[in-house]
């Protein structure tokens, strides 16, 4: 049986760990062949070298998403290795506590971490897909995820820029989708809940037994578990569905 993604191109960003990393497995598990991108070159190695032992394809790339010169460089070095790019999971992204904010209200960021958070997290995504949107238009179609959360849907105290962001993701997401689809490009947004990553270990540290609480599974999520929801959207299985926003969050949403 062939996987649900056979023969596709996939470009995953932030692919050298946690959902990043779970996607650019599950693309290579599903028969894609994968351009597997991180700011820290040995992390998205080390993901490649799983995807290569496991018999799948898989390169290596790197750079900074809030470059546009970078980002340039990472489409186009997925051109010269595979010739096209039919699936972009635009993944990368940053937690308060990378920016110096941790724990910190509205009021109390400062305007650098404020500036980093949405860089990263909301200008990365749409340099991105600056970039991906021509190519799929050539080529004749794509399809395009973007990491949002259900801070993209939601109010999250200590988290007010890194909210701001993911609810700029879901804008970009939905007008875009509006924008291409008569060029066959379909544009979806993945938000995932509490997941057990490195970039959810301070705030599960300081609140962990309050949010668990919250969430109706009782749990974390598994990165794996954003992994599948963000395949099958790239996957023609999702055909007709384009601008939508797809929480995986154990229930949380639902509350």
């Amino acid at each position: 049986m062939t996987g649900i993604v056979e023969g596709k191109i996939a470009l995953v960003t932030g692919g050298g760990g946690g959902i990043g990393r779970a996607a650019a497995l599950a693309f290579a598990r599903e028969g894609a062949r994968v351009a597997v991108a991180d700011f820290a070159a040995a992390a998205a190695r080390d993901t490649v070298a799983q995807i290569n032992a496991a018999g799948g394809q898989a390169i290596t790339l790197t750079g900074d998403v809030t470059r546009a010169e970078d980002v340039c460089a990472m489409i186009g070095d997925t051109l010269s290795a595979y010739g096209r790019v039919d699936c972009a999971f635009n993944n990368a992204g940053i937690a308060p506590y990378q920016v110096n904010a941790s724990g910190q209200k509205t009021a109390e960021w400062s305007e650098e971490s404020f500036d980093r958070m949405i860089a990263v997290n909301l200008k990365g995504v749409w340099l991105c897909m600056k970039e991906e949107i021509p190519h799929m238009q050539n080529q004749g179609g794509g399809a395009i995820v973007n990491t949002a959360s259900i801070a993209g849907l939601i109010g999250l105290v200590t988290s007010s820029a890194y909210v701001a962001a993911k609810h700029g993701v879901i804008g970009l997401t939905k007008t875009a989708a509006l924008e291409y689809a008569d060029a066959n490009i379909r544009v979806n947004a993945v938000c995932p809940g509490f997941i057990k990553t490195q970039m959810t270990a301070d705030t599960m540290r300081r609140r962990g037994d309050a949010i668990i609480a919250q969430i109706p599974f009782r749990r974390m999520g598994e990165p794996g578990e954003i992994a599948e929801m963000v395949v099958w959207l790239c996957s023609e299985r999702a055909s007709y569905v384009s601008g939508a926003s797809y929480n995986v969050d154990g229930g949380w949403m639902a509350v």
